[in-house]
């Protein structure tokens, strides 16, 4: 055979197996898009080596254990009207963290909630972060008290009770939909 036939049918076979790899089988498998990809290309946790971790979690250990959290963290630019409204809030407020640290949206929201909780310095804003694994599931049962299914979940809470959530991604910036919830 000729090379451009055997790289036309090699093409062709490669195509037609990435259609039929679903988007869920890639999420839980360990694979992502990067941002420099394009089309069916994806990187797999083999390839990467990432890290799981689960339980509580500390801003400490995601900047230092996790590549490109303390990247995000740094190159967030807050906005500064939400942020002046989040450092008047007088209730005190949990927000709870569900995230996975194989999760590529965790990866990009979590540091980016850590720079606005940090930037509103608000003592009574606490946050608690809780890591799970692939199955949404740490060893002590933490994130089992909430009802979530898409990470990350941040779980606002006054009184004891939810006051509101933000699931995945906000609907407009962190800040806003944290202030949008509190008011």
């Amino acid at each position: 055979m000729h090379n451009s036939v055997k790289t036309l049918l090699a093409t062709t076979a490669l195509f037609f197996s990435s259609q039929m790899v679903t988007p869920n089988a890639l999420a839980n498998s360990g694979c992502s898009f990067d941002e420099a990809s394009q089309g069916f290309i994806a990187t797999c946790s083999e390839e990467k080596k990432e890290v799981i971790i689960t339980g509580i979690v500390t801003t400490e250990t995601l900047a230092k254990d996790l590549p490109g959290y303390s990247d995000e963290y740094q190159n967030y630019t807050t906005d500064a009207a939400q942020i002046d409204v989040l450092k008047t809030i007088s209730e005190p407020t949990n927000i709870v963290v569900i995230i996975g640290t194989w999760c590529p949206d965790c990866h990009r929201e979590t540091p980016r909630f850590m720079r606005l909780i940090e930037a509103a310095a608000n003592p009574n804003l606490t946050v608690t972060y809780i890591g799970v694994d692939r199955s949404k599931l740490d060893p002590q049962g933490l994130a089992a008290q909430y009802d979530f299914s898409r990470i990350p979940t941040f779980i606002v809470e006054q009184k004891g009770k939810e006051i509101g959530r933000i699931v995945e991604r906000p609907q407009v910036t962190l800040e806003a939909d944290l202030v949008n919830i509190l008011q």
